[in-house]
């Protein structure tokens, strides 16, 4: 080998140092970047050249290469932040985002997200974070997505009203009460006598009462609306020589007469006696207090005449929950005035029980409340009747609302967003609402090493990579999400130190041989003086 062959091997040690410091500048620059994986280098030896020696053929090798340049894939540290959307992945997988210019799909660690005034949720370059649709946007149960992995957008800032469909009240009612609307001969409807739906300002006097409670429901327009159940004992000598030692308290459940869009038979039940009436029945204690029966019953879909009229009143229909159920209308809307029709919105009534059977049915022998009269063994109940752990009761201390619900709402505006460990964005609502909206995808390679860095913090697939398998955080070999969190750079800045000192050295030692040979030649040219 020559001396010219010595300068080019420092030449190749040179530029491969040279390499290598630049990688190790790069990490160092990137030191502070969010998400940034740091590079490493590998040297190889190049082609040699074969010598004669005294021992046979030798080798001698004429310089040093770049093997391999990886990326360093080894998790960073994380840093929290005040923004929910700012995401880190725990474990293996990248975000993915789309550029909308190109439609090109890019990979990334880096979490720094935000929602543009489009409404989508794009990376610090405006490329679009992708993820799974949330059906419906429900937040009950499991969490399932729709169609297939694409943009963020929130396109509805707004969360829908929903109509009541159920209302939970539980109530204790005073045993010791006094009969404030007795009536000798409709004794389990003495309640529904009194009430007078022409009197929008008092339909029901004070007195007539032993206890009310009212709580606020919602129509299917998001409007909030009132219901009224009002309730009295049943102390008449006959049904109470008749009751076996039971106790039975009437109710009604009723709104403001005004706000009654109910039209049964042709007439409007706003102008008549009947109005803001919803539902009427009974409820059954035995001696210790406790539940055991209820009756109800609502305006026929067919009735005429007087609605007031006990005959056009029959046994409540019963939701697939076994509760009893009626319709208001307050928004007036046609074919909605009674349960079966096919725009009714009912509403169920739950005084903690209900009937348990299937089909649910009623057990008792009245068809319409006319035929009930003062006889307690005439008063519907479930087929099956089951008593809640937590149940109206009528013990013998103050009438008083344990507690009541009700499942409407009206509509809401977007107050918050959140995102949770399996990447799923939730959207809290100015109505109580906190709906699932997106599911973020997650992406993971067989050959992560063999991914093109595109800068950005971008990386982009390869076939060295292979394709990107796609799916939701926690999932098979897929990371967790943390939000309120960014993965800070994997730049470990003291082992990068001594790599530049060492880098530093060999590019030294490499020009040292250069200067050495140049040397060596000058003295081989100088010979022939």
């Amino acid at each position: 080998m020559s001396l010219t062959g010595s300068l080019y091997a420092g030449i190749s040690g040179l530029q491969a140092h040279s390499q290598k410091m630049s990688v190790i500048g790069n990490n160092l620059a990137n030191t502070s970047t969010i998400g940034f994986k740091s590079s490493t280098m590998q040297f190889e030896d190049i082609f040699y050249q074969s010598v004669n020696t005294g021992a046979g053929i030798g080798q001698v090798g004429v310089g040093a290469g770049v093997a391999a340049i990886y990326s360093n894939f080894a998790q960073g540290s994380y840093e929290s932040t005040s923004e929910a959307t700012d995401v880190a992945i725990g474990g293996t997988g990248f975000f993915m985002v789309n550029n909308p210019n190109t439609d090109e799909m890019y990979y990334t660690r880096a979490g720094e997200f935000r929602f543009d005034n489009s409404g989508y949720l794009v990376d610090t370059n405006g490329y679009r974070v992708q993820g799974w649709q949330v059906k419906d946007g429900s937040s009950s149960g499991t969490v399932q997505t729709t169609g297939v992995s694409g943009d963020i957008q929130l396109k509805n800032f707004q969360s829908p009203p929903e109509a009541t469909s159920t209302v939970s009240m539980l109530l204790n009612l005073d045993s010791s009460s006094d009969d404030d609307s007795a009536n000798a001969a409709n004794p389990f409807f003495s309640l529904f006598g009194n009430w007078d739906g022409t009197d929008s300002d008092t339909p029901i006097a004070d007195s007539r009462y032993a206890y009310q409670n009212t709580i606020t429901v919602y129509d299917e327009n998001g409007s909030a609306q009132t219901l009224t159940v009002y309730c009295d004992p049943v102390k008449d000598a006959s049904v109470v020589s008749n009751s076996g030692g039971n106790l039975q308290w009437e109710f009604i459940v009723a709104c403001d007469p005004s706000e009654d869009g109910r039209t049964i038979g042709g007439q409007k039940v706003g102008s008549t006696s009947a109005a803001g009436l919803l539902m009427t029945g009974t409820l059954t204690f035995n001696a210790a207090g406790q539940l055991t029966g209820m009756s109800a019953y609502t305006l026929a879909s067919g009735a005429s005449g007087d609605l007031k009229d006990l005959s056009n009143w029959t046994t409540a229909d019963l939701n697939d929950d076994g509760l009893p159920t009626f319709t208001a209308n307050f928004t007036g809307e046609a074919d909605a005035s009674a349960t079966g029709e096919a725009n009714a919105s009912a509403i169920a009534i739950d005084f903690g029980i209900h009937d348990s059977g299937s089909p649910t049915s009623w057990s008792g022998s009245a068809s319409n409340a006319s035929m009930v009269g003062n006889n307690p063994s005439m008063l519907d109940n479930f087929t099956s009747p089951k008593i809640s752990a937590l149940t109206t009761t009528s013990y013998d201390s103050s009438s008083t609302t344990i507690s009541q619900s009700q499942d409407g709402y009206g509509p809401g505006f977007l107050t918050d967003i959140s995102v949770n460990r399996d990447g799923v964005i939730t959207g809290t609502y100015s109505n109580g609402q906190v709906l699932d909206l997106y599911v973020l995808t997650l992406a993971s390679f067989t050959n992560p090493y063999g991914l093109s860095r595109e800068g950005d913090n971008l990386f982009s697939a390869t076939r060295e990579s292979g394709a990107a398998v796609t799916g939701t955080a926690n999932t098979g070999q897929l990371g967790s999400i943390s939000s309120n969190t960014l993965e800070q750079s994997n730049v470990d800045t003291a082992t990068e130190m001594v790599d530049l000192i060492t880098t530093q050295r060999g590019f030294e030692a490499n020009s040292k041989v250069i200067t050495t040979a140049d040397s060596m030649l000058s003295e081989l040219i100088q010979l022939k003086r």
